[in-house]
């Protein structure tokens, strides 16, 4: 009669957990023991009649049923396939460059800034054509020039959508990771550009910068006493213009040129008057450049919080500028009306992250076109609002706000530059729009469009490639997953079910079938594994072996009787070993009563898993998990020494009762019974066996000759100190000595009865000088005192002595006595607690002052103290002049008991009145304290200034107060007090250091604003050598 324990379970028990289907393989185990089992019990061990569950009634596949072949991945091969799915390659094409378009420039992390700015100059067509003039006959771009010549040739004539800026932001050195400044960087890189253009042999190449972009104004100033004026001519690269309260570009350019009036601390010193007298200044314009760029000052300094902020005012400007209004001195043949050609655009409400866009104007065409790194979009119709660009995360309702502009004028919330070309006379000559590429230049583009053309050709094939290998995958997977069930009746053979899930897997290239972890001991498939393969069909078997190899191969011959039989007695003893598991912890835990059975403690924790080895010794093959085969039992003994058999840990090296009582325990006889079941052959001792003679005879043995070596060692090294001869006193220091170290008498006398009989008395290990010290760790003994009696608690050891006892016992704390210039120096000082909660609390008031001043003094570079203009906007400034008389301070201070050496250390002194004790120090050492007030006044010096803080105080807020007195910004601010550098803004000024009376060192770079009422000039504008 067949068995069939699978014959209640539906489809919802063939998707049971794997542990529930493992569980239920080997019920059968309950009632069979090994010798009776037969066929059918071995293959519902390895789960051969598991239903095989059917598609769109499993959702995953069933890892415990080796019959369940859904969810294995063949569910991207059944049916018919888009050939798109054989490959992720995109088409080369989508990467061509379209006819009569502009090629974009790709975004390296955060350098779109970057992109925009090239794409503004590049379609300056008088730039461009001038740089290309620079010719190298062995041209390799180095310089920045030829980095910047060789970009727009591929921007010009470049096959590709859009190229790689790379080796241009390689050569500016800039951080592809970081956000720069945009204004910033149009100026350093205008300045680094004329620099190279300079070294050019022509002169038209040396100039093409200024020629461009350079115009001309100066400061003229007026002094209202004598009328003197005077003119300082400038160029400027840029007009900067401040947005702030205005609606439209005119109002800008207004503020910008209009009278500011020089009085107070700004007075003008005139040299006609030979003093500083009121004065009105303002910028008059004198020429203007082909290409007038205009910063509108979108990113300002925020006083309130210390940082950049982003305006995001409206602003109006128009697509033609008349500039003639604004001109002083205008010649006749000078063109004054310029027109609109590009706008530069920040998206963003911080001023430290975002996006740039720009829009720039066709010089060839008149069209517009929206740059935005890789894409490129032309603007026409509605699309056509220069300036506009939708905020990250900016509202609908804010969207509305914008205002209504006539006609040839944009409104803009995010422009930052305005380019404005000057207005030429129309012209029919092709040639002013038209510029070449270089035959030097055009061979590169020439080799790097070669280079895309084979890359496109690469990637087709490719894609074909990949599309002729998934239809044949295709073809082969439908093929042989209909032959993969195996059928009642019929031979099978398992495969690992990681090996069909690669072999279903297009990404993964399918290797031979690897079955040589599936094996058991015996060279047959192990039961554990059956849950990790899948039961398929002889036919299918032999075509997957005949086309991808590997082995062994395992088919219905490979179930292993062997392994089963030893899992049924495993299993068996298990459920036995549980119940005598607890039986035998509860008898153990009994009091004893009548004779008993010595146990290993060892063998006693792990007595249940070295009988589940026992049975399983003869298999050499590595288990899953001992946890899984012992079920819920004790703690195991992790012992470097395994233990093999029972009670072998109370059994010594002659075979006999192991002399170490420590580690066996006495058990019942009941208990003993019961283990003598699982291990017969386990020596048994009984409470009358006697421990073995020859350990305990040795033991003895070694022992006394150990300590009478210990003691004959200890007492050579120790001799004088045994015999208690040549032993150093304090009543008459020993000439040539500056140390004696202290132990305690108990220690010494302890010491001496073990070196006297070393057999009968225990080894002395620890100096216990804790004894000798109060609670707080002080010295308990004054020097008088030790000198009238209480030396007899201490024994005064030799330098060479205390060596030796460190060397051989353990030392809690060391305690020497030190004799410099007539004075005693304890290790362990005196126990001065009220002392020591003096200095505490006067060091506390340091950190916790309020409306105390300092000194903040302004450096500049080459460490020289500059004069500052500003007014000090301190209140309390005046007070802080006056005269200060310093807290109480404790160097120097003549204490009755203690001098202070140069390192700070406190020195008895040698007395021989000694009246004072050491319980009313303290407060004679505080009453010194009382009056003394050394009397100090502060020198200041020229640039520096007091300012009234509190030690709770922010450095953030110092920083502010220091904006206020020297007009200097928090982020140009360089603090250091004491060569330490100020740096962390969130962080108290009591916590850095910061003191009554310090002073604070503020080094500014060169080029810092000076602060005007109501505007803010550059005044040295010329960081990188020209004014850009």
């Amino acid at each position: 009669m067949k068995i069939d324990r699978w014959a209640g379970l539906d489809a919802s028990a063939t998707m049971a957990p794997r542990i529930q289907l493992e569980k239920a393989a080997w019920l059968w185990v309950q009632t069979v023991r090994p010798e009776e089992i037969r066929l059918e019990h071995i293959e519902l061990a390895y789960r051969i009649n598991l239903q095989a569950c059917k598609r769109g009634t499993c959702r995953r596949n069933c890892k415990g049923n080796p019959n369940c072949l859904v969810g294995i991945g063949e569910q991207a091969w059944l049916g018919e396939i888009d050939e798109n799915t054989f490959h992720n390659i995109d088409d080369p094409n989508s990467e061509r460059r379209d006819k009569n378009t502009f090629v974009g420039l790709t975004n390296l992390g955060a350098t779109c800034y970057v992109n925009t700015f090239l794409q503004v100059w590049f379609h300056n067509l008088e730039l461009r054509r001038s740089l290309y003039q620079c010719h190298n006959s062995r041209y390799v771009p180095q310089s920045i020039c030829e980095h910047l010549q060789y970009l727009f040739a591929l921007l010009q004539n470049s096959n590709r959508k859009y190229i790689d800026p790379s080796s241009l932001v390689k050569a500016l050195g800039l951080d592809t990771g970081q956000q720069q400044d945009a204004q910033e960087f149009s100026k350093l890189f205008l300045s680094l550009l004329e620099d190279t253009l300079t070294k050019q042999k022509s002169p038209n190449l040396q100039n093409v910068i200024q020629q461009q972009f350079c115009g001309q104004f100066s400061y003229a100033t007026m002094c209202n006493q004598c009328g003197r004026s005077s003119a300082l001519p400038s160029r400027f690269y840029e007009l900067e213009l401040n947005i702030q309260g205005h609606k439209n570009l005119t109002e800008c350019v207004t503020e910008f040129l209009e009278e500011e009036k020089l009085d107070g601390e700004n007075r003008y010193f005139c040299e006609s008057c030979q003093s500083k007298q009121n004065a009105t200044r303002r910028i008059r314009l004198h020429s203007l450049p082909p290409t007038l760029n205009l910063q509108l000052m979108r990113f300002v300094f925020d006083r309130q919080t210390g940082h950049k902020k982003k305006l995001n005012t409206f602003i109006s400007f128009p697509e033609q500028l008349d500039m003639g209004l604004f001109l002083e001195g205008q010649q006749q043949d000078q063109t004054s009306v310029y027109e609109l050609s590009a706008v530069l655009i920040h998206r963003g409400i911080s001023a430290y992250s975002g996006h740039y866009i720009a829009h720039v104007k066709d010089a060839r065409t008149g069209d517009w076109y929206k740059f935005n790194d890789e894409e490129i979009e032309k603007m026409e119709g509605k699309k056509l609002q220069l300036g506009i660009e939708e905020d990250i995360a900016e509202t609908v309702k804010s969207q509305a706000r914008k205002p209504k502009c006539s006609k040839g004028y944009h409104c803009s919330r995010n422009a930052y530059m305005l380019v404005y070309k000057v207005q030429e006379e129309p012209s029919s000559d092709p040639s002013g729009t038209n510029v070449e590429v270089p035959a030097f230049l055009q061979r590169l583009v020439d080799q790097d469009n070669h280079k895309f053309e084979e890359w496109c050709s690469e990637m087709v094939d490719m894609r074909k490639l990949s599309v002729d290998k998934g239809k044949a995958k295709h073809e082969e997977v439908k093929e042989l997953y209909e032959l993969l069930p195996a059928k009642d009746g019929e031979r099978y053979e398992f495969i690992p079910t990681n090996w069909l899930k690669k072999w279903l897997d297009d990404s993964t290239a399918t290797k031979e079938i690897d079955s040589s972890s599936f094996l058991c001991a015996h060279g047959k498939l192990h039961p554990d594994k059956v849950g990790d393969s899948k039961r398929v069909s002889l036919k299918a078997a032999d075509l997957l072996y005949e086309r991808y190899g590997g082995g062994p191969r395992l088919d219905d011959l490979s179930l292993c009787r062997e392994c089963v039989s030893q899992r049924c007695r495993v299993l068996r003893l298990k459920n036995q070993l549980n119940e005598d598991y607890k039986e035998i912890s509860s008898l153990v835990k009994r009091t004893l009563s009548g004779e008993g059975y010595w146990v290993g403690k060892a063998s006693l924790r792990s007595w249940r898993q070295l009988a589940l080895d026992q049975l399983e010794e003869d298999d050499h093959e590595t288990k899953l998990s001992s946890s899984q085969t012992n079920g819920k039992g004790p703690h195991t003994d992790n012992s470097k020494d395994e233990m093999k058999t029972f009670n072998e840990d109370i059994v010594c090296s002659h075979g006999a009762l192991s002399i170490l009582e420590t580690e066996r325990k006495l058990v019942s006889a009941e208990v003993w019974t019961k283990l003598r079941e699982y291990f017969p052959k386990a020596p048994e001792f009984t409470p009358t066996h006697e421990a073995c003679q020859q350990c305990l005879v040795r033991e003895v043995k070694d022992n006394e000759a150990v300590s009478k070596m210990m003691a004959l060692d200890q007492k050579n090294q120790l001799l004088n100190l045994f015999n208690e001869k040549n032993r150093p006193t304090l009543t008459k220091w020993p000439q040539g000595i500056d140390v004696l170290y202290v132990v305690p008498l108990f220690f010494v006398e302890e010491w001496r009865k073990f070196i006297r009989r070393p057999t009968k008395s225990s080894p002395v290990s620890n100096v216990g000088n804790t004894l000798l010290l109060c609670p707080h760790g002080g010295f308990m003994f004054t020097y008088e005192s030790l000198i009238s009696g209480d030396a007899q608690h201490i024994a005064l050891l030799w330098p060479s002595e205390w060596e030796v006892v460190s060397r051989l016992f353990i030392v809690d704390q060391p305690i020497s006595i030190h004799l410099e210039v007539g004075l005693f120096e304890f290790l362990r000082n005196l126990c001065w607690e009220c002392r020591e909660s003096y200095l505490f609390q006067q060091q506390k008031d340091l950190r916790e002052y309020t409306q105390a001043t300092i000194y903040i003094r302004k450096v500049i570079e080459d460490k020289r103290v500059v004069k500052e203009a500003a007014p000090e906007l301190t209140a309390s400034s005046s007070e802080a002049e006056e005269e200060r008389e310093e807290p109480p301070k404790v160097e120097g201070l003549k204490d009755p008991y203690f001098c202070q050496s140069e390192d700070g250390t406190k020195r008895l002194k040698l007395s021989n009145d000694g009246e004072e004790s050491a319980a009313a120090e303290p407060e004679t050492y505080m009453s010194k304290l009382d009056g003394i007030r050394r009397s100090t006044r502060h020198r200041k010096l020229r640039g520096e200034k007091a300012l009234i803080v509190s030690a709770n105080q922010t450095l953030k807020e110092l920083k502010i107060q220091i904006m206020h007195a020297f007009s200097v910004a928090p982020f140009d601010q360089n603090l250091s007090i004491d060569g330490k550098i100020l740096s962390d803004d969130a962080a108290t000024l009591g916590s850095l250091g910061v003191i009554p009376e310090s002073i604070i060192c503020l080094k500014v770079p060169d080029y810092v604003c000076l602060m005007f009422k109501g505007s803010c000039l550059l005044v040295d504008y010329f960081v990188f050598g020209h004014a850009h």
